[in-house]
């Protein structure tokens, strides 16, 4: 399995093993070397020509109206993101000024402002007052930015810093591209600390916990190279999520540090039995590559399992990392032997006694009173799914960027303040957009505009009826206004609404606007930010259950073919699920604000990597039940021998994630590796206490279940031994 010591078959059945692809990589292993180190510079070169996508919109199905919608707004007026600036305290002739500089920035498509809005020869009385009180009131002003690419594409991001040199202290730029902006510069910021946080605390927990102090160095150095390949080859995909990249690295470190663990230790076994260090070597890659092939299958299952997701970023993040586990493996099987061997005499001058404790009695007493760990099992399940079932899920992408936003500088927090100063100066939390048919006759588009006006939470609606009407013919409304709002038969209206993105009340004013658009035009769409975030709330629940399925189906279907046992998968996958559930369920209870991705993220990523402690188990137990022990023997030789390499590869990932987690600004990052480092524990927990008293309990059932184990064969197999 993942990590652990290889069973004592003897010295002879050992150098049979010794022979085929780990001599190979013996006899090779310099030719390794200096290949691991050539293809540094293709990935190297892959790695910083790979493109990072911050707008989690984005990922959203085309399939979806808000989807359409945006590409229509693109295709026909072409326009792309928009923000809001806002501005206090400046004079008419400054405004004028800003909007000037504004409007000569590269790719800013359009510029609406009160002067845009207002034709000069028409008096400002005749124009309705909420058109005036939408863009000035007493002590402020509001910019309307259109731009004419995504809101996150390289443009628009350019722009969006152009026009903050331009401003003052005075003026706020609100909106998803600012967002971006800031999101993109605070994750550049950390991202190279996450590696060095997980690296340094993962070095010092295998220091510890293992009996070398030199070769976690070269554990490090082997799976850096496997990271820095992955990251290279993403050059493929043209571009990745930001949170992948912001993860992937921790991430791999995290699940594949066992390969290297198991290497370590049955070289170790073969040394101290007498190997000669090359051909002990040779025996450790040949037993590692056919250990680790079912646990790496389970953790790769995991990670596929989210290309089921309709949001595609969950494709971005599972193929990326399915990617990281198999280079993780290979890496394992070849560099880390060369290095080991090419630093021999090191590792052998700064061996020591691992710290981890004997752990037989602790084993007597779990099969002595499993019938305790049961009980506590089942008293646990229950708050476990009511904690689970009351999970807080935020949809708010700013609590997902700045989880402490108060507490950053100010360079990073520059679109949060902008958000307030909207929602202070103008009640504006989020603004919708509506693109209806142009030739909606004047009367019916104005009455339309002043229903969606009299919805609740709605502050002001800009259109062109808003605009123009019974007292300022259409013709009369500026041109450049004109071809803001109307382009290709289509009009475009921004409606201001004064409700949070996500929340319940929001969602209800979107379906009330799109209900009295519809009276006027069937075809028209409501598209920005807050009709996206309601899509996405629909899709991502579908999302969460099919993932789930599938991961746990994959998961099961692993076990069964490589444990040979129809009551073994379902034993593993429930226990592994109760640790998955336990660890979401302390964060319902702690009412703990959880983006969307993470309870996705959290179920595969428990599930497909710390399934593989129970696997190491079972195995063991099966192993010594097919030898013809019974069970309680069985059980405690499983748990005595396998529990040590749990805890190693346990506490290593727990210290590759929860420095990151305690140390991220960005909100989802710092709460998924948070949770991440808990559920490692958990799952380290489930499987020590609970997983032994669990065979104990259904030893009968999964004796009659599992090849091998089945009476005659446990007969047949005690008298070989003999």
């Amino acid at each position: 399995m993942k990590s652990g010591r290889s069973i004592d078959n003897g010295p002879k059945l050992e150098r049979d093993r010794s022979g085929g692809f780990g001599r190979a990589v013996v006899k090779s292993r310099y030719v390794i070397l200096v290949i691991a180190v050539l293809l540094l510079i293709p990935s190297i070169i892959g790695y910083q020509n790979t493109k990072i996508n911050y707008d989690m919109l984005y990922y959203l199905p085309d399939s979806m109206e808000t989807v359409k919608g945006q590409d229509l707004l693109l295709d026909d007026f072409g326009k792309g993101a928009f923000s809001i600036l806002v501005t206090e305290n400046m004079t008419t002739g400054e405004m004028r000024k800003l909007t000037s500089q504004i409007e000569d920035v590269d790719h800013v498509d359009s510029v609406v402002d009160l002067a845009s809005v207002i034709d000069p020869n028409v008096p400002t009385a005749m124009y309705p007052k909420v058109i005036r009180d939408n863009l000035k009131n007493q002590d402020a002003s509001m910019i309307v930015i259109f731009f004419d690419d995504s809101t996150s594409a390289a443009p628009t991001i350019n722009a969006v810093g152009e026009i903050r040199k331009i401003c003052t202290k005075d003026c706020y730029l609100a909106g998803m591209s600012s967002m971006v902006v800031d999101l993109k510069n605070l994750c550049e910021a950390e991202e190279a600390k996450y590696v060095a946080i997980a690296v340094v605390l993962s070095l010092i927990a295998m220091m510890a916990m293992l009996d070398s102090l030199f070769a976690p160095i070269l554990f490090l150095i082997s799976i850096g190279l496997a990271i820095i390949y992955n990251l290279g080859s993403n050059i493929i995909f043209g571009e990745i999520s930001y949170i992948t990249k912001a993860i992937a690295a921790v991430l791999q470190l995290a699940v594949t540090m066992d390969y290297s663990i198991f290497l370590w230790h049955s070289y170790i076994e073969h040394i101290d039995r007498g190997f000669e260090r090359h051909e002990a070597m040779a025996c450790a890659v040949n037993a590692t590559l056919t250990s680790v092939s079912g646990s790496s299958l389970t953790t790769i299952a995991g990670f596929l399992s989210m290309c089921f997701m309709s949001y595609t970023m969950g494709i971005d993040l599972g193929i990326v990392m399915a990617k990281g586990v198999l280079l993780g493996v290979i890496s394992s099987v070849t560099i880390l032997p060369a290095l080991l061997l090419l630093f021999s005499n090191t590792l052998v001058r700064t061996r020591h006694k691992s710290i981890i404790p004997d752990m037989s009695r602790l084993s007597v007493r779990l099969t002595t009173k499993y019938g305790i760990y049961l009980a506590i099992f089942a008293l646990l399940l229950i708050p476990a799914v009511i904690g689970y079932n009351n999970l807080n899920i935020t949809y708010d992408f700013t609590k997902m960027v700045a989880s402490n936003a108060d507490d950053l500088p100010a360079k990073y927090t520059q679109f949060y303040t902008a958000q307030n100063k909207q929602k202070e100066d103008f009640d504006i939390a989020t603004t919708h957009m509506i693109i209806a048919d142009a030739d909606i006759p004047d009367e019916e588009g104005e009455k339309m505009l002043h229903e969606i006006q009299d919805i609740k939470g709605t502050k002001t609606v800009l259109g062109i009826d808003s605009v123009a009407g019974a007292s300022v013919p259409r013709e009369m409304v500026p041109k450049k206004l004109q071809d803001s709002l109307i382009a290709n038969g289509h009009q475009l209206i921004l409606v201001n609404s004064s409700y949070n993105v996500s929340t319940e009340k929001c969602n209800k004013q979107i379906d009330e606007i799109k209900d009295v658009v519809a009276k006027y035009d069937k075809s028209a769409k409501v598209i920005g930010e807050g009709p996206a975030t309601k899509d996405l709330i629909n899709i991502t629940a579908e999302d969460f259950k099919m993932v789930s399925f599938v991961s746990i189906l994959a998961v099961f279907l692993i076990i069964f073919f490589v444990l040979q046992s129809a009551s073994l998968p379902i034993i593993l996958v429930l226990a592994i699920e109760f640790a998955i559930y336990l660890n979401m369920g302390i964060s319902g209870f702690s009412g703990l604000e959880v983006p969307f991705l993470v309870p996705v993220l959290i179920s595969t990523i428990q599930l497909g990597s710390t399934v593989d402690y129970a696997i190491l188990m079972s195995t063991r137990y099966k192993t010594e039940r097919s030898y013809g022990r019974a069970k309680r023997e069985a059980v405690e030789i499983a748990s005595a021998t396998c529990s040590p390499s749990i805890i190693v590869s346990a506490l290593s990932f727990f210290a590759a994630t929860f420095g990151v987690g305690l140390y991220s600004n960005v909100g989802i990052i710092s709460t998924l590796c948070n949770m991440m480092a808990r559920g490692a524990i958990i799952s380290m927990l489930t499987v020590i206490f609970v997983l032994p008293s669990a065979l104990m309990a259904f030893d009968g059932f999964i004796c009659r279940t599992t090849r091998g184990l089945r009476k005659k064969d446990r007969i047949a197999a005690a008298e070989a031994q003999q």
